[in-house]
């Protein structure tokens, strides 16, 4: 009796271990992208599943601003196979801490004003959208909730503020910074990109700085700008541009100057990817007339510029 029972069971352990060995083998491949905040959309509804269908592997994604993920990925706090930030700041960050190869551009975009049909200056926000009023006239008026993201860790928080005094000049209206910003690291105007959206769209802000490619995903409505201040004209980089720095504060106390750079999604796979062939594979799709079809039907422009060796 004994020995029928170890037999029994002994069978059984052979079977479960059997088991979990065609489990594991069929178990579909993880893709983690690490991509800009404002790519949820696209990134998390449309661009990710697709591409999970097409290789039978499971896409997770981790969207927050592109400064502060290149900052977790590079002190190891996060892993990822792709990261996908905008503009070339944050792809330098990881380029030196060896991390990553070439970074190739797969999407661009460009500054808007976003607002809320909820909002009380609805009407005059229209009228700035149609050309019929000043966009910072509307901005500037009293008791208005305007929200942007941290400068600090986020390419977008920036580029408000980059927006916003390349208007001062062109406009010609030399207070016109401190009049919708109320200082570069105002802490009244500055929530997450999840959060900043969210309050837009109940109504506890009126409008906030945005791209279009985001705008365009959320369905919202928003104000466009003439290239001379959305950042999207890299004709205009060199001469006009870069003519506005401004210098904050970063987490870590020090004190940096920053200049513009190009509205810009470039992609890159990290040297620590569990799953590089997969992760490679991503990247190719990206850059695929279907991947591109999907970056254009969700509000993103045509990639600009050269690869980041």
């Amino acid at each position: 009796m004994r020995r029928n029972y170890l037999s029994v069971y002994a069978t059984a352990l052979s079977m479960g271990a059997a088991l979990l060995v065609s489990q594991g083998s069929s178990a579909a491949e993880i893709i983690r992208v690490a991509y800009a905040g404002s790519m949820g959309v696209v990134m998390d509804r449309v661009i990710g599943p697709a591409f999970a269908k097409v290789h039978g592997a499971e896409y997770q994604g981790i969207g927050q601003g592109s400064y502060g993920l290149a900052r977790q990925l590079e002190g190891k706090l996060i892993q990822a196979d792709v990261f996908l930030p905008i503009t070339p700041g944050p792809v330098d960050i990881l380029k030196k801490a060896g991390l990553i190869g070439a970074a190739v551009p797969v999407a661009s975009t460009q500054m808007v004003i976003a607002y809320s049909n909820k909002s009380r200056f609805r009407a005059e926000f229209e009228a700035a959208a149609q050309g019929k009023r000043l966009w910072y006239d509307v901005l500037r008026t009293a008791g208005l909730r305007f929200g942007r993201t941290d400068p600090a860790t986020d390419p977008q928080g920036q580029n408000i503020i980059f927006t916003v005094l390349l208007a001062q000049n062109f406009y010609k209206q030399p207070a016109l910074a401190e009049q919708i910003l109320g200082g570069y690291q105002n802490p009244q105007q500055i929530f997450t990109e999840s959060s900043m959206l969210s309050r837009l769209e109940g109504g506890q802000l009126d409008a906030c700085s945005g791209y279009l490619s985001a705008a365009k995903s959320h369905n919202l409505p928003f104000i466009t700008l003439p290239d001379e201040i959305n950042l999207s004209n890299p004709d205009l980089d060199a001469k006009w541009y870069k003519s506005v720095q401004f210098a904050i504060t970063l987490p870590t106390g020090k004190d940096v100057k920053l200049n513009t750079q190009p509205l810009v999604f470039y992609a890159a796979v990290l040297k620590n990817s569990r799953q590089p062939a997969l992760a490679e594979k991503f990247l190719q799709f990206l850059q695929s007339p279907e991947g591109q079809k999907l970056f254009k039907d969700n509000g993103y422009s045509p990639p600009k510029g050269s690869v980041i060796q």
